[in-house]
């Protein structure tokens, strides 16, 4: 079994929180509230995964993906101790430290000034966050492991007074969109960016031959 994410969320900012809530099938989530997002191979694997989290830990799940590469759960509650101990019981489980994860790697991280009217309306027909407004920055980030871009989001809302308009979390790749001033999206693309690098881990080299 292959452990490709594990994060700890301190905190859900309020437009994570508000996000993951109205897109998700589970239990819905709160700002303040502390959560785990780990993502495993074999997808089915996700399963067993789950069932340790609920019986070890007083925690909710709010996501559970089970595809046939890869499986995905976030599970959240009010107090970090029991996210936590849900957290230490799922890598006991497995045989891993949190150091055995892939270390995510950045694909692409741009930003664009000044948006055009048009293409602001093009993304927010496919949007699930804010609206991207014309003359805005927008900033966007493309990771492997896909979950990294929960972690991306959420630390960069907590430096600086963005906007999130769409997340992608699941699937081959992560996709995070923010907007704001040009000088909020290069705050805030700069602590997502040193939050990721910080992430330590096993050497990401599925993304390497993906890159290759």
């Amino acid at each position: 079994m292959q452990l490709r994410t594990y994060i700890f969320l301190d905190s859900y900012q309020p437009q994570l929180a508000s996000y993951t809530a109205a897109t998700i099938g589970g239990y819905l989530t709160i700002p303040g509230e502390a959560s785990i997002w780990i993502e495993v191979a074999p997808g089915m694997a996700i399963n067993r995964v789950t069932d340790i989290a609920q019986k070890s830990s007083e925690v909710r799940p709010g996501v559970i993906v089970v595809e046939r590469a890869f499986g995905v759960l976030e599970v959240h509650a009010l107090a970090q101790d029991i996210v936590l101990e849900a957290g230490r019981q799922i890598l006991q489980y497995l045989n891993y430290k949190e150091q055995d994860r892939l270390t995510p790697k950045i694909f692409s991280s741009e930003i664009i000034t000044d948006m055009d009217p048009y293409q602001c309306m093009l993304i927010n027909r496919g949007r699930k966050g804010n609206l991207l407004l014309p003359g805005q920055a927008l900033y966007i980030l493309e990771v492997h492991p896909a979950a990294y871009a929960v972690y991306a989001a959420n630390e960069a809302e907590k430096a600086s007074p963005i906007f999130l308009i769409d997340i992608e979390p699941i699937g081959a790749f992560g996709r995070l969109y923010l907007s704001g001033s040009e000088s909020a999206i290069h705050e805030a693309a700069k602590a997502a960016e040193l939050a990721l690098a910080s992430v330590q881990g096993v050497p990401n080299t599925e993304a390497l031959s993906r890159n290759a």
